[in-house]
């Protein structure tokens, strides 16, 4: 029988391998760009290769005549239904998850961030719905303790893959059908992309931080009055925490407003006291940089796991990072979607060590703790 594969990367050119030394027909290989790994693979085993147009979808064109099963291994091409019908078991694809549970391009790190004990991988019936087709066939693993995505994927999950693919194939070429047991959507859940971005800029000289205790009667529009004060003298509202307790309204207001400014809000925030609000002001100028360093402020927001801050202290430290100040908030998300952790610190950064240094060590750091940073203006 013969097979085309769909795929990419790493995972896709191991898949291409594994497939060939079982002695398996891999007639056609289909990859999103001509330099991509598994394509270069392709070429040098002289196997026909469709390089795709739109690397979102496989059209009909793609898959030769005869094919007898679509293998897709690691692709975020949608596999067209004109490219199904061109093989005669239709598709199967590898998905590192306990299908239904995890559905979705980022399994592995929700995974990690549900905190699975148990991980798994399977083989499923490509079908319209993304990772809902028939199950073919399914296997699981424990997660070690303190285990990340990366890890999860090298140590188990990716060998299960590779496993699993050839033990379908060989069996769809044995029996000339597939296995399939429907997927019980009862148990099914999302794993979505999680967004990471990265922002740098430098740190603004001359600012001062105001941090602001307001007390009075709880009533509507004393957030507003705090709000438009701040605005009138160019301050940012840097942070705050609010709760209205025993009938009171309590907050705390971390303001940053250029030194020239700083004593005129200062004089029309204590102006409130003469409406029934109790202000007490703190006053602390910005930290003066190091020689040899600048001072950067870091933003961090992620789903709450164990380890983010020493996971992010000890990739400042490794690259002669140190940490000033540290704020830390944990935010119930609400409507079953877990915690929220929120980390602020403000950073001094070698001059030795580049923006895009920092950036991309940052970049790296987002991507496996599956978190949003920003680095900006304090």
């Amino acid at each position: 029988m013969k097979c085309t594969l769909v795929g990419s990367r790493f995972f896709g050119a191991q898949v291409f391998q594994a497939l060939r030394n079982d002695g398996l027909d891999v007639a056609a290989v289909v990859a999103p760009a001509a330099d991509d790994r598994l394509a270069t693979a392709a070429r040098a085993a002289n196997v026909p290769l469709h390089v795709l147009a739109d690397p979102k979808i496989v059209p009909g064109e793609a898959i030769p005549e005869g094919t007898g099963l679509i293998v897709c291994a690691h692709t975020h091409a949608r596999v067209s239904a004109e490219a199904l019908a061109r093989s005669r078991l239709g598709g199967i694809g590898y998905h590192p998850s306990l299908l239904p549970r995890h559905r979705g391009i980022a399994a592995v790190e929700w995974t990690i961030l549900e905190g699975d004990p148990i991980a798994g991988g399977t083989v499923y019936h490509l079908a319209e719905r993304w990772d809902a087709g028939a199950i073919a066939a399914q296997d699981w693993c424990f997660v070690a303790k303190g285990e990340g995505a990366r890890e999860l994927w090298e140590r188990a999950l990716a060998p299960m893959g590779l496993r699993l693919l050839v033990q379908v194939v060989r069996h769809a070429t044995a029996h000339g059908a597939l296995p399939a047991q429907p997927q019980d959507d009862r148990f099914a859940t999302r794993a979505p992309m999680i967004r990471k971005s990265v922002a740098l800029s430098e740190e603004p000289r001359g600012n001062v931080s105001l941090v602001v205790t307001a007390i009075a009667p709880d009533r509507p529009g004393i957030v507003r009055l705090l709000s438009e004060r701040a605005r009138g003298h160019g301050a940012n509202w840097a942070g705050s925490r609010m709760a209205s307790l025993a009938g009171q309204f309590a907050g705390m207001v971390h303001f940053e407003v250029p030194a020239e400014n700083a004593k005129a809000l200062a004089d029309s925030l204590r102006g409130l006291e003469s409406s029934g609000i109790s202000v007490v002001i703190a006053q602390s100028a910005a930290p003066p940089a190091p020689a040899g360093a600048r001072i950067v402020r870091l933003e961090l927001v992620a789903p709450d796991r164990p380890g983010i801050v020493r996971e992010l202290s000890t990739s400042l430290a490794d690259r002669g990072v140190s940490i000033h100040e540290l704020a830390t908030e944990l935010v119930d998300g609400g409507a079953g979607t877990g915690h929220t952790f929120k980390v602020q610190a403000l950073l001094e950064v070698p001059q030795s060590l580049s923006n895009e240094a920092l950036r991309a060590s940052l970049d790296a750091l987002a991507a496996q703790a599956a978190t949003d940073i920003s680095l900006g203006p304090r």
